[in-house]
């Protein structure tokens, strides 16, 4: 019998020395375990920039060629992703090109912020394929008087 790595033991390093038990069943084609790791590689980073005003978070980054509802971003209070796919239209065969080095694909970029924003409040915009992301900073200082209400 082969001892054949498993993808989990390329990913992490380990070998079968170390493994205290083997799962049956667990070795995998070799082709298949490139197929795996191929699809992970094949998503691309998106490229950012981001500052800050005295009142905001600005994000801008580059999506020409994606539709806004090929665009998902998901926010929290501190942390942005976004996602999205440009597709290929199939137009002209590989051996026509010259050059290639345009990304088509998925993509995503996920950002720790330096500061909490306020969800509710965020905003985006897609100009010209630029797409700027305002999001609000909480002011934390912000205080407000609570009334106590009676029943």
């Amino acid at each position: 019998m082969k001892n054949k790595k498993s993808l989990w033991q390329k990913l992490t390093g380990s070998s079968k020395d170390e493994d205290d038990f083997e799962v049956e069943g667990d070795e995998k084609d070799d082709d298949e375990e490139k197929g795996i790791l191929q699809q992970e590689e094949e998503e691309g980073e998106l490229a950012i920039d981001m500052h800050q005003t005295p009142t905001d978070i600005i994000l801008k980054t580059i999506v020409a060629g994606v539709r806004p509802e090929d665009i998902d971003i998901s926010i929290a209070r501190d942390m942005v992703t976004i996602k999205g796919k440009r597709e290929e239209n199939h137009d002209t065969i590989d051996e026509d090109y010259f050059h290639r080095e345009l990304y088509w694909g998925a993509f995503s970029r996920t950002v720790i912020l330096p500061t909490e924003i306020d969800v509710d409040e965020a905003e985006a915009l897609n100009k010209n394929g630029m797409l700027v992301i305002r999001l609000p900073k909480l002011d934390k200082n912000r205080q407000t008087k609570l009334k106590i209400k009676t029943t």
